[in-house]
C-alpha cells in the first residue's frame, strides 16, 4: 500500500490529478446549477490533464482530454466552446494547452452513458481513486472492501502520514510504502521516500517516527482514522484523496494534518 503527498497544490496532491478532478467538479457544479455554460452536458464524464514541469514544479498544460456524455444533437463545436471556457477557468492563467492538444470526446458522439453504455464488475481503477500516474500503486483495490482490509485502510493511513510529513515542513514530497502479511498485525516494513526533498531528515529514522505517532495495525488505523463509519459513498467519484467531503462531518479523516506538531517535535523543529 502506498501514500503520497507533495507541495504541488494547496491540497498536497500531484497537480495532474488535482486539476483533472477540478475540471470535473466545475462541470458537475455548472450542470447541476443549470448554468448555460454546461448546457447539454450529462453526468458521465472523465478528464485527463498532462502537465509540463520545470525544476520539479508544474508550469503549464501540454494536453487536456475531456470525454463527457451529452444531449443528442449537440455539436462538437458547441461542446469544445463550452468545455474550453470551463478548462480555462480552472487552470492557472497561461496554462491552457494548444488548440490541437485540447481533446473533447475524441472517440466521437457520447450520448449513451452510465450503466447503459458500460457495465461489468471490474471495479474502479485504483489509479483514479488515488494519485493519477504521479505515484506508485499497490495491487489492491479500495471500492467494495470494508476498512478491515489493509488494501483500503492502510492506503488511507499512508496518505494521512505522508500529508502530515509535508505539512510539517520535513520534505516537499513524501511517498510511503507499507507491507503486511496475513495473520501479522504490524506492518512488516515502512518505507519512506522523500524524493531528495527532505529538510535534513533521515528517511529511515522518519519511518521509525511514523510508527511511533500512529498505530499501523489494522485495528489501530481504523480507530485512529475513525473508519468504522458509513462514510464511503462520497468516495465513489472524484477520488479518495486531496479533497474534503461535501458536508462538515470530517468524514475524510485521512486528510487531517493533526500530527504536524508531533512530527516537528520528533525532529526538534
Amino acid at each position: 500500500m502506498f501514500g503520497h503527498a507533495s507541495t504541488e497544490t494547496d491540497t498536497l496532491m500531484p497537480a495532474t490529478i488535482y486539476y483533472a478532478h477540478r475540471i470535473l467538479h466545475e462541470i458537475r457544479d455548472l450542470r447541476r446549477a443549470g448554468d448555460p455554460r454546461a448546457a447539454g452536458l450529462q453526468p458521465d464524464a472523465k478528464s485527463q490533464v498532462t502537465l509540463r514541469y520545470s525544476n520539479g514544479r508544474p508550469v503549464g498544460a501540454t494536453s487536456v482530454v475531456i470525454s463527457t456524455q451529452h444531449d443528442e444533437g449537440i455539436s462538437q463545436k458547441k461542446l469544445r466552446e463550452e468545455l474550453g471556457d470551463i478548462v480555462r477557468n480552472v487552470l492557472p492563467e497561461g496554462w491552457m494547452p494548444p488548440e490541437d492538444e485540447f481533446y473533447v470526446n475524441p472517440t466521437g458522439i457520447f450520448v449513451i452513458g452510465g450503466p447503459d453504455g458500460d457495465c461489468g464488475l471490474t471495479g474502479r481503477k485504483i489509479i483514479v481513486d488515488t494519485y493519477g500516474g504521479a505515484a506508485p500503486h499497490g495491487g489492491g483495490a479500495f471500492s467494495g472492501k470494508d476498512p478491515t482490509k489493509v488494501d483500503r485502510s492502510a492506503a488511507y493511513a499512508c496518505r494521512y502520514l505522508a500529508k502530515n510529513v509535508v505539512a510539517a515542513g520535513l520534505a516537499d514530497r513524501c511517498t510511503l510504502q507499507v507491507s503486511y502479511a496475513i495473520g501479522v498485525s504490524h506492518p512488516l516494513s515502512v518505507y519512506v521516500d522523500l524524493d531528495g526533498t527532505g529538510k535534513d531528515v533521515d528517511e529511515a529514522r522518519l519511518g521509525a517516527v511514523l510508527r511511533d505517532v500512529m498505530d499501523l495495525t489494522p485495528r489501530g488505523i481504523r480507530k485512529h482514522l475513525r473508519l468504522n463509519r458509513p462514510i464511503y459513498a462520497q468516495t465513489s467519484a472524484y477520488g479518495h484523496f486531496g479533497r474534503t467531503p461535501d458536508d462538515a462531518r470530517d468524514d475524510f479523516t485521512w486528510e487531517r494534518t493533526d500530527l504536524v506538531d508531533a512530527l516537528r517535535g520528533a525532529f526538534n523543529r
